[in-house]
């Protein structure tokens, strides 16, 4: 059923692992597609209360494909830039807790499918980065209110607009990590003890309240601008002295 995915459920815990190690786990438009239906899997399985996301190999997620960018050539652009918004409200709309075991390199649109999930740890060796802005691209996928809505307006700001690395100890002290640890089992297996419907009222109430605090429906435009950044000319030479820069590609 998934090519680029592993999905489990083993009683009330699942298991989700991006599996694309050779490509650091990067999200292409078919890999946003395939957390899509993931969700949408883990609702047909009423016995499972909490799901752990991890990576395999040695990051968590590179973020965006570069490679699998949504180009003007796309037979349906805007279907493309819109994946991984739909891929985020997916996962943030599981009746299931999710949670996202980070380690190694956790980078832009990864960091917003982290974002997605309820709950998030890491190891004390996570290292993060959001750079889209580098990219010559808006951040999108959701990513600026489900940010907002973790760590606030200011710094959403700052580490967006200046594309800087932090690592595990800030973003906890930020607001985005729960626990530095990489013992996912614990915190997952302390959730399933736990009565279904309260778990799951409380899930879906606090969504509720935030999504109303950040304007979450909003981001049904993030395509819009996310192909304005593909096409404007500033934006398509600073995406390739990025590129140049950190792939070597010229």
């Amino acid at each position: 059923m998934f090519e680029f995915l592993e999905v489990e459920a083993e009683g009330p815990i699942g298991r989700i692992w991006l599996n694309r190690p050779d490509r650091l786990n990067a999200l292409s438009v078919a890999v946003l597609r395939e957390l899509t239906a993931a969700a949408e899997w883990f609702d047909s399985h009423e016995s499972v209360r909490a799901v752990v996301l991890a990576g395999r190999g040695r990051t968590f997620s590179a973020g965006a494909d570069l490679d699998g960018f949504p180009t003007l050539q796309d037979a349906d652009l805007r279907a493309a830039a819109d994946a991984g918004r739909r891929m985020a409200e997916a996962l943030e709309g599981m009746r299931a807790v999710l949670i996202a075991q980070i380690h190694g390199w956790c980078v832009g649109g990864g960091l917003v499918l982290a974002a997605a999930c309820d709950l998030r740890i890491a190891a004390a060796s996570a290292r993060f980065s959001i750079p889209e802005v580098d990219l010559g691209i808006p951040l999108a996928w959701g990513g600026i209110p489900r940010l907002v809505r973790e760590i606030g307006a200011a710094r959403t700001k700052e580490l967006v607009m200046t594309c800087r690395p932090f690592d595990a100890d800030e973003a906890k002290q930020a607001g985005f990590l729960n626990r530095i640890t990489t013992d996912e089992a614990a915190l997952a297996e302390q959730l399933t003890a736990k009565p279904a419907l309260p778990l799951f009222a409380t899930k879906a109430h606090t969504n509720a309240v935030t999504a109303n605090m950040v304007g979450m429906g909003r981001s049904w435009a993030d395509a819009d601008s996310l192909i304005g950044g593909l096409v404007d000319p500033e934006c398509q030479q600073a995406r390739e002295r990025y590129l140049e820069k950190t792939l070597g590609r010229s």
